[in-house]
């Protein structure tokens, strides 16, 4: 199975791209989707879509994973990002691939088996997870890795093999 793990940004949307094959995760690509500051929101929304379509033609993924939205300090911030997310799901919906939503502190539990863990733990358990040599850069392309680990746990548990439409949580 081949799972794009989306992190939901406006400046920054981080992708990475996985194999999944028999409980082993394979990084297969990862990277970011950068807009410019100062253009106005409606353009930079547009190019998350039709970088996200060039991402789906590219990798052809089975299923899409998302981070849910956490709202802590900055609401300015969080409803630009929801914008941003909106954008994704309405992506991944028009070219037909499955998409799962998961939560900050189930990403952290699927990861670390923690889900308060700090940053740099998750990091570097990505790092380990997929056998890399360095943590993937930017940051955003590592929390998108970590988010389709995640997914990848999730898959494949005896719940979702009997019956693929119950979506599972952590």
């Amino acid at each position: 199975m081949r799972i794009l793990g989306i992190d939901p940004g406006v400046a920054i949307v981080g992708f990475g791209v996985i194999d999944v094959d028999r409980g082993q995760q394979r990084m297969v690509q990862y990277g970011a989707i950068n807009t410019e500051a100062g253009l106005p929101l409606a353009t930079r929304l547009l190019q998350i879509g039709r970088d996200l379509e060039q991402l789906i033609e590219l990798f052809r993924p089975d299923e899409i994973a998302v981070e849910e939205l956490f709202f802590s300090k900055n609401i300015t911030t969080g409803i630009a990002v929801a914008h941003g997310r909106g954008v994704i799901l309405y992506t991944a919906e028009k070219m037909e691939v499955p998409i799962f939503e998961y939560t900050p502190m189930q990403v952290k539990q699927a990861v670390v088996g923690y889900g308060l863990a700090e940053k740099s733990q998750i990091m570097d358990m990505v790092r380990r997870l997929l056998k890399l040599k360095t943590v993937p850069r930017p940051d955003d392309a590592a929390d998108a890795l970590a988010i389709a680990i995640c997914h990848a746990r999730s898959a494949t548990s005896l719940l979702r093999r009997h019956d693929p439409n119950v979506k599972e949580t952590i």
